[in-house]
């Protein structure tokens, strides 16, 4: 590579910025990842989740599920250009029932932005998507949003975050006044204020200001609320953490933003902060060892896999996270994993279902290549031999269905749906070893409802879904073919689309005694 071409992919790597929203259901996220296009000139109008019942619909929104519900089902990528940056966007589902998805996304990104409603605080589905960032150990910003309704004091919202996620925050900037009396909040590292101006709040205006003393806010907000603000501030001077970079790139300490995405207020000094702070791609492990962004060969692995993204053309796309090297339209690539070389023709970039073909792209951006078939989550594509990256785990179903086709005469429809969603990690698939009884399993119930909506609406399929009693599944490794009649109370012993051994579980107690009378044997709550 000569120095032009290492100089330049060096600059492509630097203005990337790969991040996932993470939040529980109703905090507000598609609200704050419309703003954020909205900012990067992607999208003239943002329409609001209130606007769901309507015709305009939330941009990361497509499938047809969601716009009846008003939730987002899969995961969407968007990128946009800001300020010499060039950011990807994976917005998550937040939605209980769509943990798995969520989770596999989560390892394409290089940091998170953690969502906080002002009034709930710490929600249980954002406890388990901080779990999967904190153990990867990458950096959280926290964004806490609905200012402009009645919430909780920043103070209990801070302690929240440490006693219950076990994380120290450093605010960024502070809050004047909550609800009604929200006037602006105040930035602790550019001493500046942002401000509503006018009755009906539409104009906000951003001020340079000497400290949180200055007389200019006191004129602004009032006695009462600046009185408020300077005594918050001079304790969180004295007794809150100083700003670490470090920590922070660690994931030890999350800078906190306050600000209400829906009146845009806050989030663009958000986005210019967050831009500043958030790391660009990072090295990923592989079997080769550190993959470092700037080795010339192009590297990337697949993440997602999505059919029928648009129901026209009846096509798969798998998602490609970029780690190393550059891009190109119409390149061969080595498919480690099938042992041959492929080409990479119709490679797409998003804005929710808007695609454009895409000719060029850097690590940490996420490409979308069509796919016939050959693609599995997982997957490294390499011209850098034959490495692989760390594989992308199966999490633990919790809920389990026996399916059946309605029309017997659908059958080859019926495997081709089953294999297809599967392969896009929407349902796990077992087989009971002796009866040849085909069983779903999934993280959330709501998985099952969209299961059965897109065998239907994609495939012509009507399936009946007996729900199952059992409430989790252990992948079981022993050096001796396990034995079927050893689970035959409160358990069953089932196989995996690769073949794996798996046991599933009436309860706890069915659990332990299946582990005394295998001694032998290792019961795993991901596959090996």
């Amino acid at each position: 590579m000569n120095k032009a071409t290492d100089h330049k992919l060096q600059s492509e790597v630097d203005k990337r910025r790969t991040f996932a929203i993470i939040s529980h259901p109703d905090a507000g996220k598609t609200t704050l990842t419309e703003k954020l296009l909205l900012f990067g000139g992607a999208i003239r109008l943002a329409g609001t989740v209130k606007a769901r019942k309507a015709s305009k619909h939330a941009t990361s929104d497509w499938m047809e599920i969601e716009k009846q519900r008003g939730i987002s089902v899969t995961s969407s990528v968007m990128q946009f250009d800001y300020l010499d940056h060039r950011v990807n966007i994976l917005d998550t589902p937040g939605h209980q029932d769509f943990s798995e998805d969520t989770y596999r996304t989560l390892t394409a990104a290089d940091s998170a932005v953690m969502l906080i409603d002002v009034a709930k605080g710490v929600e249980t589905q954002t406890i388990k998507l901080f779990q999967v960032c904190a153990k990867r150990g990458i950096p959280i910003f926290t964004f806490i949003n609905k200012l402009d309704r009645e919430g909780r004091s920043p103070f209990d919202l801070m302690e929240e975050l440490e006693n219950v996620l076990g994380i120290r925050s450093v605010p960024m900037n502070w809050p004047i006044g909550m609800g009604r009396e929200l006037c602006g909040v105040y930035d602790r590292m550019k001493n500046q204020v942002e401000l509503f101006q006018g009755d009906d709040h539409s104009v906000i205006k951003v001020q340079k200001v000497e400290s949180y003393r200055d007389p200019i806010i006191r004129e602004m907000a009032g006695e009462y609320l600046h009185d408020q603000l300077c005594a918050d501030l001079e304790l969180l001077d004295v007794a809150g953490d100083p700003f670490d970079y470090e920590k922070v790139l660690r994931g030890e300490i999350t800078p906190v933003f306050f600000g209400s995405a829906i009146n845009n207020f806050g989030v663009q000094t958000f986005l210019d902060n967050f831009l500043e702070l958030a790391p660009k791609p990072e090295p990923r492990r592989s079997t080769a060892g550190a993959v470092e962004p700037t080795n010339e060969k192009f590297t990337g692995y697949v993440f997602k896999i999505q059919a029928n993204m648009n129901p026209a053309h009846r096509d798969r796309i798998a998602f490609l996270r970029i780690v190393s090297g550059k891009f190109e339209r119409g390149m061969s690539v080595k498919h480690v994993r099938a042992g041959k070389d492929i080409k990479l023709s119709q490679p797409q970039q998003f804005l929710a279902q808007d695609r454009d073909i895409v000719e060029e792209a850097y690590p940490g951006d996420i490409i979308g290549l069509f796919d016939p078939g050959i693609f599995r989550i997982g997957d490294t594509l390499s011209q850098a031999g034959d490495i692989e990256f760390d594989e992308l785990p199966t999490f633990s179903p919790e809920i389990f269905s026996k399916v059946t086709i309605k029309n017997a005469l659908k059958s080859k429809q019926f495997q081709k749906g089953i294999d297809q969603l599967t392969e896009e990690g929407m349902i796990q698939v077992f087989r009971t070893v002796n009866f040849d009884d085909i069983l779903l399993g999934v993280v959330g119930q709501l998985q099952f409802e969209v299961f059965e909506y897109r065998m239907k609406g994609e495939y012509g399929v009507d399936v009946q879904l007996q729900r199952m009693s059992y409430q989790f599944a252990r992948w079981i490794v022993d050096e001796n073919k396990p034995d079927a009649s050893k689970f035959r109370i409160n358990s069953t012993l089932v196989t995996d689309k690769k073949g794996n051994y798996v046991v599933l579980f009436e309860n706890e107690y069915a659990m332990r005694t299946a582990m005394e009378k295998n001694p032998t044997a290792k019961f795993l709550e991901t596959a090996p």
